[in-house]
């Protein structure tokens, strides 16, 4: 059984801008803990604890892409766009967060997640375990795994749940509930790439097993994204939709045995499926509507299986979660924002951030928030800008072009986009824009370095908040003081024992 331990632990006299290059685990939790100390000393009064908390990451949603995406919404509208707001934009408290990883200026995806998860920063590519940890190394983990956010929930007796649109083994989610040497462990499969894999389990056995690792948890209720083949084995023609095979090599089928873990389970891979689910008699939900990352937004309408929207899937986690009476914690994660931004693919990128809004505004409009704490932010940004000098009501996906409408040409004697990238798979400037309809679904921009893949962006990004525990949310702060903001407006764990 894995080892969970705390680190509450008892801060002292330190600031937040006073912590050292180099820090253990303890001495970021410690920190983290410092800096709402901090904020709670502003507090003109008292503020009632909160009951539920859901957690919303916009993979890849750096500040270019929030205000691109605000543009295109209101220019889907028919308006200039410019003077448009995304629904979360509206919260009334709003902080920057500091997204490095231990090891790296610019972050990913699994540092970053267990910062917001653990309330400790660690290395790129670690699940939910200190900076000590060997990457891919079995061997050095033991005593190195962060307790989590939803674990401790779970020990407290909230209900949990994990929403993504990409596969559920993904970064962001798997640092919920797992604990890995390597992100790239989601299944069986991936073991014989590592340094040494030994007889730890890989993510997808972690989100089954979670209640055998976690003392007192009765296991995650919710879990809704995409990654059929990390649960499926490895045998011909098992996936319901891509007639395939999963990528288990252990044979096991980790869908069934979801199932027959708990009283009333169910499981779910399409949605039709997903829509016959009537939360109110289903006390765990598993639904797994891709083989691997779920579909963009955009081309969600034509997938074969059919699938829900993230707004749809964040509806059915709270529906499902509100029912226990002790509260919950659900984190939801638009995962293919930063998978089109990857692939140099701006629409695509832009309507995902749009549908991550709809799913903010679902989740606000079916909470109390007297008693939820909501908080959006990005686990990190993209090299996305917004450039030119393109006339107010320009169409944001378009070229740059002025007040008369004529575009404006760059010293090569060719149009240029307002949105771009400094790297990715595209480069130069071969291809005369004015011939190219720069607002197509397919359409990918023109990026200045040569690179396979174009790469995340080590900007601060935002981070927005409305609920109780909101107005802790202030300032320039480190990305792990996100966690410790969570267990201050909830109670679970500065003003309180220890969970066992």
């Amino acid at each position: 059984m894995r080892r969970i331990f705390l680190l509450l632990l008892i801060a002292g006299p330190m600031m937040p801008h006073m912590v050292r290059a180099q820090q253990t685990a303890e001495e970021w939790f410690a920190a983290g803990r410092a800096a709402v100390e901090h904020s709670l000393a502003l507090r003109g009064g008292e503020v009632a604890p909160a009951k539920n908390v859901i957690l919303f990451v916009g993979d890849g949603m750096g500040v270019s892409t929030v205000t691109a995406a605000r543009i295109l919404e209101g220019q889907l509208r028919g308006e200039p766009g410019e003077e448009n707001e995304l629904f979360f934009e509206t919260f009334p408290n709003l902080a920057l967060s500091r997204t490095y990883n231990t090891d790296a200026q610019v972050p990913d995806s699994a540092g970053t997640m267990t910062a917001m998860a653990t309330g400790v920063k660690t290395r790129a590519g670690l699940i939910s375990v200190s900076d000590a940890v060997i990457p891919g190394d079995c061997d050095s983990i033991e005593g190195a795994e962060l307790p989590t956010f939803l674990e401790l929930a779970e020990q407290r007796g909230l209900a949990t749940g994990i929403v993504s649109t990409a596969r559920l083994t993904h970064a962001t989610p798997a640092a919920n509930y797992a604990h890995s040497m390597a992100r790239s462990f989601e299944s069986d499969a991936n073991a014989a790439a590592l340094r040494n894999a030994g007889d730890c389990a890989d993510i997808a056995r972690q989100l089954i097993e979670f209640s055998d690792n976690v003392p007192g948890s009765n296991g995650l209720e919710v879990a809704l994204g995409g990654g059929r083949r990390e649960f499926l084995p490895n045998l011909d023609g098992i996936d319901p939709e891509e007639g395939a095979g999963g990528q288990r090599l252990d044979g096991r089928d980790l869908t069934r045995e979801w199932v027959e873990r708990h009283q009333n389970a169910v499981y779910v891979w399409n949605a039709e499926q997903f829509a016959t689910v009537d939360a109110s008699g289903v006390s765990h939900l598993l639904g797994l509507f891709e083989s691997s990352h779920m579909e963009y937004e955009l081309d969600r309408a034509g997938d074969s299986g059919g699938e829900p929207s993230l707004s749809e899937m964040t509806a059915k986690a709270i529906e499902l979660l509100a029912r226990d009476p002790d509260g919950y914690y659900l984190n939801v994660e638009a995962g293919r924002i930063d998978h089109a931004h990857h692939e140099i693919n701006p629409r695509r990128a832009l309507i995902d951030t749009i549908e991550f809004a709809r799913a903010v505004e679902t989740a606000v409009e079916m909470v109390d928030l007297s008693e939820t704490l909501i908080i959006v932010t990005a686990d990190h940004s993209h090299v996305f800008t917004i450039a030119g000098y393109p006339a107010r009501g320009n169409p944001i996906l378009g070229t740059v072009a002025g007040s008369d409408a004529e575009p404006m040409l760059a010293g090569d004697g060719m149009p240029y986009t307002t949105l771009g990238y400094i790297n990715g798979p595209n480069p130069g400037r071969e291809e005369n824009l004015a011939q190219i309809d720069t607002t197509h679904e397919s359409f990918r921009s023109q990026t200045l370095v040569p690179l396979g893949s174009e790469t995340h962006g080590g900007e601060d990004v935002a981070v927005y908040a409305i609920g109780p525990g909101a107005d802790l949310v202030r300032g320039v702060m480190e990305q792990n003081v996100i966690f410790h903001i969570m267990m201050e407006a909830t109670r679970l764990g500065s003003r309180q024992e220890p969970a066992p």
